[in-house]
């Protein structure tokens, strides 16, 4: 069974297939949080994911980037102490450093610009890049997966899904790879 088929109808899948998987994102708090989900997700389901997104967003204040960069040793052990979200600690504190990351792209046109400039890589060349710009926690699905949330990757979505027919009116960057 293909994702399309999966979210059509669900209550979590549905909407995160229809409104974001694949859809071009620019802003830094969306980038930041679609590659910190992706890291989360790392040997659990996309549904416990999604199923605990809101709880994460608000644990990790809305993925702002210099919040969560400034994360110290008693922010992250009262993190690993919440029910309502993943609390797995390699995550948190690779969470925190890629937000440190991002943020010190900023001084070059951010993090935004970075992935646009990186453009087009293949999937383990992005890899590459990612490691050598010092992501943590970034092998090959969650890179990949990330980039296809955002559009810089094909999307596994159905040739006829209605949602594949609009992101592709939109021109996403994975198209300039064909």
């Amino acid at each position: 069974m293909s994702y399309c088929q999966l979210a059509y109808g669900h209550p979590y899948h549905g909407p995160y297939h229809d409104l974001e998987y694949g859809f071009p994102v620019k802003e830094e708090e969306k980038l930041f949080e679609r590659l910190s989900l992706e890291i989360f997700q790392a040997g659990l389901s996309w549904l416990t994911v999604l199923k605990k997104r809101k709880a994460i967003n608000e644990a990790l204040f809305d993925f702002d980037i210099d919040r969560v960069a400034d994360l110290q040793t008693p922010e992250v052990e009262s993190l690993l102490e919440n029910p309502k979200i993943i609390r797995n600690k390699l995550k948190i504190q690779a969470i925190r450093h890629n937000g440190d990351i991002i943020r010190s792209m900023r001084e070059y046109g951010g993090f935004a610009n970075w992935i646009e400039q990186q453009h087009p890589l293949s999937k383990p060349e992005w890899v590459v890049t990612f490691k050598k710009s010092g992501f943590k926690f970034v092998g090959g699905e969650i890179v990949g997966e990330f980039l296809m949330s955002i559009g810089y990757l094909r999307p596994p979505h159905d040739e006829d899904c209605p949602i594949f027919k609009k992101q592709l009116t939109l021109c996403p960057p994975w198209l300039t790879q064909q």
